[in-house]
């Protein structure tokens, strides 16, 4: 028996709620005449009081806990604000701002939203979560919160980041906010500052020992399985060796990806496609040097080599075009501090912990930041690239704003005009020397949203590095050329709907060509996309009035 929502209950109800929208015949029928104005709304009267009420915030951060009480309230309304305007909204509720609110979010906590399991509940994850009330859940997005963007460990205060990141599934390639749960793992913290921080809001434990961690996180991948048998787990800001190890560990066993990994990679390898169109060359003609060799970097470098290999090239020989350059100085084959993974990277070359000795040494036709270092790429590195190539491609990756390895105008400047360029954070165009340059943004909620829109439709079974170069190719095939002679290497945001909706329909296609769709083949893919795309839109009166409560 289905039982409708009624009254003070189903103003409660975020995914129900229309606040004055409500007509007069749905007041009457759900027992709501008097508990809101007498009124009748439409979506854009209420879109226009919230951009009023936007306007006169003073900083970006109150705008985010504006909005992020708006979702409390009213799902719709939400969407429909930031979808209304996403180049505009992305920046607000996802990078860079989120980066501050990840910093305070034990100050700014309003309400609860998502999960949060804690260690403390081992041989009980299951029942936990169960708790949770939707019992068709597509997509966790969860994080122990180890390396939260480039600002480090924040324990329970990177609860922002799953919340943020699956905003964006909705926000930026229609997926039904419905299916969605972000998850904070709480592993405790070794940050000292939130230990003694009385409003903080995790356990105030150290972390454990990595069988620990591990053994606990099997618990919680087992306990998906059974009780969410169609969800995609997505891994978020672990440490870089948690990052690799954990995707290793699943990746052939249940659905499941590490953004950082895979979509960072696919992000880049899309603007280095780009790049290349620009300079006339091939990826395979490129030599590549990477500041910075975690996750990101190595995830990014395995993917690229990935990607050399499906064009023709060995493994070996795709790896010998990739070097890279940690806070110990370039990888080579004599470093004893390597982890597994870097290994691959570490080629025969002599020792130096010079970043421009190393540029001089190796020529590199493109460097990629991803150091969380502000201001790495400084004057005499770029001025070293565009002393050794024609055109340099600089990829300044990290995030937030102050930890991009340099800006767009530096980059252009300091190359005099040559620097192809992005960066992990978006900068205002640069008019240098009677030209305009556009910097594109190297984010990935390019990619990772419409992978995620393409295995909601497919119901895959697994998720491939495949999935993440091709996500890339059809995002760099989406930038007009007109824009690409500017120096811009991804898509507009104003239009990022549908380019993901492009995007996810090349990545549906090879989930069926590979094998992993769980669903019967659809006559017309793009089709099948939009038919699985949310739109924020109040629903009918009938289906209102029948949904389970």
């Amino acid at each position: 028996m289905t039982v409708a929502k009624r009254g003070i209950e189903l103003l409660q109800d975020p995914s129900l709620n229309r606040s004055t929208a409500f007509t007069e015949s749905e007041k009457e029928a759900l027992g709501l005449v008097g508990l809101v104005p007498d009124v009748t709304e439409t979506e854009d009267l209420q879109l226009q009081r919230v951009m009023l009420q936007l306007a006169q915030k003073p900083t970006d951060l109150e705008r985010y806990i504006y909005l992020i009480n708006l979702l409390d309230h009213n799902e719709t309304l939400f969407y429909r604000t930031v979808m209304s305007d996403p180049a505009r909204f992305l920046p607000i509720v996802y990078d860079p701002t989120i980066g501050e609110a990840c910093l305070k979010f034990g100050h700014i906590y309003r309400q609860a939203r998502g999960m949060y399991l804690s260690m403390g509940r081992r041989g009980k994850v299951k029942q936990v979560l169960q708790n949770w009330p939707q019992k068709d859940v597509r997509f966790i997005c969860v994080t122990d919160s180890g390396r939260i963007l480039g600002l480090g460990d924040l324990g329970a205060n990177g609860m922002g980041i799953p919340i943020g990141k699956l905003q964006l599934y909705t926000a930026c390639a229609g997926v039904p906010p419905q299916y969605l749960l972000p998850m904070y793992l709480d592993a405790g913290t070794n940050n000292e500052q939130y230990l003694h921080d009385p409003l903080y809001l995790g356990m105030r434990k150290t972390r454990p020992r990595t069988e620990d961690l591990y053994s606990f996180v099997d618990e919680f991948m087992q306990a998906v399985q059974e009780l969410f048998p169609k969800c995609c787990v997505h891994f978020e800001d672990w440490t870089g060796v948690d990052a690799v190890h954990l995707l290793q560990r699943y990746r052939d066993k249940y659905c499941v990806y590490n953004d950082d990994v895979q979509g960072t990679a696919g992000i880049t390898l899309a603007g280095m496609i780009n790049a290349c169109k620009l300079k006339g060359t091939k990826l395979k003609d490129e030599k590549y040097l990477f500041l910075g060799a975690g996750s990101a970097g190595i995830g990014l470098a395995d993917l690229l080599c990935s990607a050399l290999v499906g064009q023709g090239m060995a493994l070996k020989e795709a790896q010998s075009q990739v070097y890279m350059f940690d806070v110990n100085g370039l990888l080579e084959s004599t470093r004893k501090d390597l982890v597994d993974f870097q290994k691959p990277y570490a080629h025969k070359h002599g020792t130096t912990r010079d970043f421009v000795a190393a540029i001089e040494s190796i020529k590199p036709t493109t460097i990629i930041g991803v150091s969380t270092i502000g201001g790495a790429f400084n004057q005499k590195v770029v001025e070293t690239m565009a002393r050794n190539n024609e055109r340099p491609v600089i990829l300044a990756l990290s995030n937030p704003t102050e930890h991009a390895e340099c800006t767009a105008e530096q980059a252009y400047t300091w190359s005099k005009g040559k620097a192809i360029y992005a960066a992990g954070v978006q900068f205002e165009p640069v008019h240098y020397n009677g030209q305009t340059f556009l910097p594109g943004q190297a984010n990935n909620f390019y990619i990772f949203p419409a992978v995620g829109m393409a295995i909601l439709a497919t119901q895959a079974k697994r998720v491939t590095d495949e999935m993440f170069i091709e996500a890339g190719q059809a995002v760099a095939d989406q930038v007009p050329s007109d824009l690409l002679k500017q120096g811009l290497l991804y898509p507009l945001q104003s239009n990022i709907l549908e380019t993901e909706i492009q995007t996810a329909a090349r990545v549906a296609k090879l989930v069926f060509d590979s094998g992993l769709a769980r669903v019967e083949r659809p006559p017309d893919m793009v089709a099948f996309i939009r038919n699985h795309v949310y739109k924020p839109v109040y629903e009918k009166e009938p289906a209102l009035a029948t949904k389970a409560a």
